[in-house]
């Protein structure tokens, strides 16, 4: 017999997890840009890295799985935004490409966490409606 725990609070969830420590990861980025980046591409890096975890958590806080589904596609949208971003520090000399290739991983596997996570939220809408 399998025991599942019952999630109950965003906190728990993997996908918040690993998005957190890449937000981490990405403000490291951000913080090591040239000053003239400062409200360009840094910018861009915070903002996109500071998306996904709000956007997961406000999902899990809807009421309905659609909403939370919605919440969830935002986020994954903000995880390829990161991506390019990392792309655009390599090509102006920003990050080694090593490390761009390290950072991408770790968003990738995000991203494959998140895609788990929604493919298990739009199975418990579709069990709900039927």
């Amino acid at each position: 017999m399998t025991h599942e725990r019952r999630i109950t609070d965003f906190k728990d969830l993997e996908v918040w997890r690993a998005a957190r420590v890449l937000r981490s990861e990405m403000y490291r980025v951000a913080g090591s840009l040239p000053d003239f980046e400062k409200f360009g591409l840094a910018s861009q890096l915070r903002r996109a890295a500071t998306s996904v975890t709000p956007n997961i958590a406000e999902g899990f806080g809807r009421f309905g799985y659609q909403e939370n589904i919605q919440f969830c596609r935002q986020a994954r949208g903000s995880i390829f935004e990161l991506r390019d971003h990392l792309t655009t520090c390599v090509d102006q000399g920003y990050l080694e490409l090593s490390e761009a290739k390290r950072l991408d991983s770790m968003a990738q596997r995000v991203a494959q966490i998140l895609n788990g996570y929604l493919r298990s939220t739009l199975k418990l809408k579709m069990q709900k409606e039927s």
